[in-house]
């Protein structure tokens, strides 16, 4: 089976924009690759450094999030990053070949640096999380990065930092490329996207009654003022949103009465929360044997990070090899 790699850093429960644009994605793809999930708590680091105190529980509340909504440990390999020490190892080599110039071309390097400002990101870690990223996706020699079309030119600089490496010590490692993945775009309840650090997400396991708190609070048709007004489903967040998750002739009926008055933007937001509620009612129910079996959730983690480390073990002693400083 071709293999893939992906991973997500300890930020704690899963929310809906998560669990669409990436999450169901790594289910489904479960069952046609060979399957490396990780929790990236290392790339926490680079901007979180100075408060780790919530990495472990963060980790336990994703990790439970994985699994109920899909995530089989039989079938993929569940890990923490920090537990398999073999990834610093292969991020030093791959630094050692990297020209600093590909680091501070990296989009996101640019935009965080503008955009976050609440934190200290003059720091190496920041700067070369691109390196420590292609050490995670080449350790298990992936075939392919499940990713959204913004995520491309990560992938594209860890094709390049292997092909540098490769050219110096011999081919080690296959060039992964991008498994592009339609990641719908979710907005979050102030109209901005969906986000923790805006703190306007839909959680996998809100209850309903926060489903429809949540909802209330959604942004709809600016420029309809009156119930009796006309809508204009096509720019509203949450007719929007609502078509994601019904049938299309369910939605399509939605906006026709919609454009005609026959409903308010009241009824809109209803139909959204108590769709969501049935969409997530399965999710939630294996939330709550796994919210009760947390020991069952950190023996996962604990044996798929034993294989991992297996695996990555086998593969530094051929970088090492390749590289010409084995001593064994």
């Amino acid at each position: 089976m071709k293999r893939i790699v992906s991973g997500m850093r300890p930020t704690g429960r899963i929310h809906l924009g998560n669990y669409e644009g990436a999450l169901k994605n790594w289910v489904k793809l479960q069952d046609s690759y060979k399957s490396y999930h990780f929790v990236a708590d290392w790339h926490a680091l680079t901007s979180d450094y100075a408060d780790t105190s919530q990495f472990k529980a963060n980790t336990m509340m994703m990790v439970t999030d994985w699994l109920a909504a899909g995530l089989d440990p039989h079938k993929a390999t569940i890990f923490v990053q920090s537990l398999i020490p073999e990834h610093a190892e292969l991020h030093m080599y791959f630094s050692a070949v990297t020209p600093l110039g590909w680091l501070e071309r990296v989009p996101t390097y640019k935009e965080q640096r503008e955009n976050i400002t609440d934190k200290d990101l003059g720091n190496y870690a920041f700067l070369g999380y691109p390196v420590l990223q292609a050490a995670d996706i080449c350790m298990y020699k992936a075939d392919y990065v499940p990713v959204g079309q913004d995520q491309v030119s990560h992938v594209e600089l860890t094709r390049e930092i292997v092909r540098r490496f490769n050219n110096f010590y011999g081919q080690v490692f296959p060039e992964p490329e991008a498994l592009l993945t339609e990641t719908p775009k979710l907005v979050g309840t102030d109209g901005r996207k969906m986000s923790k650090s805006y703190n306007n997400t839909i959680e996998l396991g809100d209850s309903p009654e926060a489903i429809r708190a949540k909802t209330r609070q959604m942004i709809t048709d600016r420029t309809r003022i009156k119930r009796s007004d006309p809508g204009h489903p096509e720019d509203c967040d949450v007719c929007q949103m609502h078509r994601l998750f019904v049938p299309a002739e369910v939605a399509d009926q939605f906006d026709d009465d919609c454009r005609n008055a026959r409903i308010g933007c009241v009824d809109r937001k209803q139909a959204l929360a108590e769709a969501l509620i049935e969409y997530l009612a399965p999710v939630n129910q294996r939330l709550d044997y796994y919210r009760e079996h947390q020991d069952e959730v950190r023996d996962i983690i604990i044996e798929g990070s034993k294989r991992a480390r297996e695996e990555a073990g086998c593969v530094m002693a051929e970088v090492r090899r390749a590289m010409k400083i084995d001593w064994q």
